[in-house]
């Protein structure tokens, strides 16, 4: 059992040909340990990967993260588009044991509200085990975006997904993940929420 001072295990994962071949510097995983530090209460244990967009290589560190390093959430990002090379949601699907359709339907709505284009993205989460695993896009801007949601004068306009990780993550036997509210506030039934 996870007390509340263990780290929690959080895989990140970057699936870019050019970036983990050195062409160019990733930036998706700076990105990702960014906001996850920023909008997490709990202490965090990152484990990172830089892949190629391949099936295989990304099931592979998919199921080594969560089978094997016992990560109870990984963030992916990059291989979402529909170009041939781009197989992240084939690689997640292939390792899941339940398919999680409303992230997906969620992070296209809030990039739909900058770029007609998100339509063409095919991110999706699935759970495996007792961790929860996300395609996030590509771009730092839109995977704070799709993670945060949309404010406008300090209001949500939109809802981003991660208000519904840290619920999701208590019903598949997860740690209790707590979140700083002016980042972004998780929801939790009354039920659910657990007093200091």
């Amino acid at each position: 059992m996870q007390s509340e001072f263990d780290p929690v295990k959080i895989g990140i994962v970057s699936v870019s040909d050019r970036a983990s071949s050195g062409v160019y510097e990733d930036k998706g995983l700076p990105a990702l340990k960014d906001w996850l530090t920023r909008a997490l209460k709990n202490p965090i244990a990152f484990e990172a990967r830089l892949i190629p967009d391949e099936k295989e290589v990304i099931s592979a560190a998919l199921t080594e993260l969560v089978d094997v390093i016992g990560c109870s959430l990984v963030l992916t990002t990059g291989g979402t588009g529909p170009a041939l090379r781009d197989v992240t949601p084939e690689a997640t699907l292939a390792v899941a044991d339940k398919e999680m359709p409303g992230f997906g339907e969620q992070m296209r709505q809030i990039s739909l509200r900058f770029v007609p284009t998100a339509i063409l993205s095919r991110q999706c989460a699935v759970v495996r085990g007792q961790s929860l695993v996300i395609n996030l896009p590509g771009q730092p801007k839109s995977i704070q975006e799709t993670l945060e949601g949309l404010k406008e004068d300090g209001k949500q306009v939109v809802p981003g997904i991660f208000a519904a990780v840290p619920y999701c993550v208590d019903l598949i036997g997860g740690p209790y993940l707590e979140t700083h509210d002016e980042v972004c506030k998780a929801f939790r039934p009354k039920s659910a929420i657990r007093q200091k």
